[in-house]
């Protein structure tokens, strides 16, 4: 079987998502972010690393990525709160989950990893779209 069941885990998200207490939008950069990076490896190829061989939807299969993706990546405290922000919080964290399970074999359950990295970096996702934000709005008034 393995560490969760990925339908349980897409029942929940699908809950969350509507109940809207969980973005959608962080899921769905996920597992974007998986897919890209999953296809990168698999493009790039190593003849010494199996690992860069797996598709992307073993990635979303294997262990923990599922709850990850669904109930830990979408906390509304330590997710950033731009909406934007969440996608690219999002994307970031597929990318990193592949990155470390492809590169660090010995390490393939890097969901938690990946998710406390980026919780570190949510602030300063936020902090870049709302002076972005404020200088938009600087040069409206000045124009």
């Amino acid at each position: 079987m393995g560490e969760t069941s990925a339908l349980a885990c897409l029942i929940g998200a699908v809950i969350i998502a509507v109940t809207k207490v969980g973005s959608w939008r962080t899921m769905t950069g996920v597992a974007l972010g998986t897919i890209a990076m999953a296809l990168l490896f698999n493009a790039i190829g190593s003849s010494t690393n199996p690992w860069f061989g797996v598709p992307f939807w073993w990635h979303m299969v294997l262990g923990g990525w599922a709850f990850g993706a669904a109930f830990m990546a979408t906390d509304p405290v330590t997710s950033p709160f731009s909406e934007k922000g969440k996608w690219i919080y999002g994307f970031m964290i597929g990318a990193m989950v592949v990155l470390i399970r492809v590169v660090n074999p010995a390490y393939p359950e890097s969901m938690m990893l990946v998710i406390l990295f980026m919780n570190v970096m949510a602030p300063v996702i936020d902090y870049g779209f709302v002076k972005a934000n404020i200088t938009r709005r600087k040069r409206r008034v000045e124009a």
